[in-house]
């Protein structure tokens, strides 16, 4: 019994410290320019994980709105705004959730992965993986 309780304490706490090390602010960089765009925060809600927007870099475009987005978030200020939704973990990645483009106004799916414990492979796609785009995002300490 003892041990049957220290294995699932072990599995429970695997699965919340793989989750954990994708949580934090992430520096996003625009895969098309490379330049550094805005801070998002990845955090974990219900077993799934999430990511907002919660600095923008460029002064010109701190106030900016997400005009071109549809449904809810149609309007809505970039600061503040949900952009990844419902990633669940799979083995060594989160999958199953989706990202919004706000510049685009573009909802795609979303996988990401980390490459060492400070860069995060982000990648939206329609469809397939393969037809997508992958942006690498820097840990902020």
């Amino acid at each position: 019994m003892k041990r049957t309780f220290f294995t699932l304490l072990f599995v429970m706490f695997a699965i919340i410290g793989a989750s954990a090390q994708v949580v934090g602010k992430w520096k996003t960089i625009d895969d098309e320019t490379g330049q550094a765009k805005s801070i998002v925060e990845i955090y974990e809600k219900d077993g799934k994980v999430y990511g907002k927007i919660v600095e923008i870099l460029n002064p010109a475009k701190k106030d900016a709105k997400c005009d071109k987005c549809k449904g809810a978030d149609k309007g809505k200020p970039l600061l503040g705004l949900v952009i990844i939704k419902g990633l669940t973990k799979d083995d060594d990645e989160w999958t199953d959730g989706d990202i919004l483009d706000p510049t685009k106004g573009k909802t795609y799916s979303c996988t990401i992965t980390l490459d060492g414990k400070d860069k995060l492979k982000v990648r939206g796609y329609m469809g397939v993986s393969l037809l997508g785009r992958t942006q690498v995002w820097h840990r902020v300490k």
